[in-house]
Parts: C-alpha cells; sequence; structure tokens
C-alpha cells in the first residue's frame, strides 16, 4: 500500500527510500514490529555504501504506528557510535501516547474519523499484546499505575 508514495518520494526527493515490511500485530506482538525495523534500519547503515548513499543524510520516517516505530528506532540509535548519526526523524501522525487517552487532544478528536479514540486505544492493545478485552479500562486511565501518573505528568497531562 505504500510503494507508489515511497516511489513519488524517492522520485521528488532524488533520494533512496527503503520501505520496512514489519510484522504486524495482533499476529506479532510488540517488540516484533519494533525489531524488524531495527534490524532492517542497521542492515542499511552498515551496507550504506552499497547504495550509494551519504551516510550523514539518512532520515528514518514513518506514518502512524510507523511514525512510533520510526521514533523509537531513531532513539535507540542515537546512542550507537558505529553506525552514521541519523540527520533527522520525520514522524507523520504518529501513535507516540498511550499513557493517557484522556488529555485534550483525545477528547477535542474522539469523533473524528479515521482514528477515533476507541479506535487508538484498540490498536495500542492490539500493537502491545494483541489483547483488546480491556481497552474500557484504557479509555478510563487504569492501566497506568499512580506512580507513574505523576511520574510522567511534567509531560503528559492537560496542562
Amino acid at each position: 500500500s505504500y510503494e507508489k508514495i515511497c516511489r513519488y518520494i524517492a522520485r521528488e526527493s532524488q533520494a533512496v527510500v527503503v520501505s520496512v515490511g514489519y510484522r504486524l500485530a495482533p499476529e506479532h506482538k510488540y517488540p516484533a514490529a519494533y525489531e524488524d525495523c531495527l534490524n532492517a534500519t542497521i542492515h542499511f547503515m552498515n551496507n550504506i555504501e552499497h547504495y550509494g548513499v551519504d551516510p550523514a543524510r539518512i532520515i528514518v520516517c514513518g506514518d502512524s504506528a510507523g511514525g512510533n516505530l520510526a521514533a523509537a528506532v531513531s532513539q535507540t540509535l542515537a546512542g550507537r557510535s558505529d553506525l552514521p548519526r541519523l540527520r533527522a526523524q520525520i514522524l507523520i501522525y504518529p501513535g507516540l501516547q498511550a499513557l493517557d487517552f484522556n488529555l485534550p487532544s483525545y477528547q477535542q478528536n474522539r469523533g473524528v474519523p479515521l482514528l477515533f479514540r476507541e479506535r487508538a486505544a484498540f490498536y495500542v492493545l492490539q500493537y502491545l499484546n494483541g489483547d483488546a478485552s480491556n481497552v474500557e479500562e484504557v479509555l478510563e486511565g487504569s492501566h497506568i499505575p499512580p506512580d507513574m501518573r505523576l511520574k510522567y505528568r511534567k509531560w503528559v497531562s492537560p496542562d
């Protein structure tokens, strides 16, 4: 489903685009998709001369769940001195926050198609463990221990 857009980006930017066909949930639970993306990125970076790519111009990109994976791969590679440094990460409507589905953005956009609030929680559960039976508890916020909620309140809060 991404071949046309990848070809377009490659053609218009005159860049090499590598699209990773990672394993999908719920059949393949976390961390399968992350490991696939990380391994593919490391393989690409270790063999960069074969692809004719300037190692100073590597960008990791993803949308939706792929945005989450691109962010995770970028964070993992940030501390690696044995690989080229990433130039940037491009995250297109990434799924980055599953601590609180009651934040203003979730409330304001709860009925906006395509990714309704309930559907976002459902997909997070599918990604993590393949079982969406606890979606109501996740929407209520009871999946996060109180001490963790306090710890991350500075970054994840309505304020």
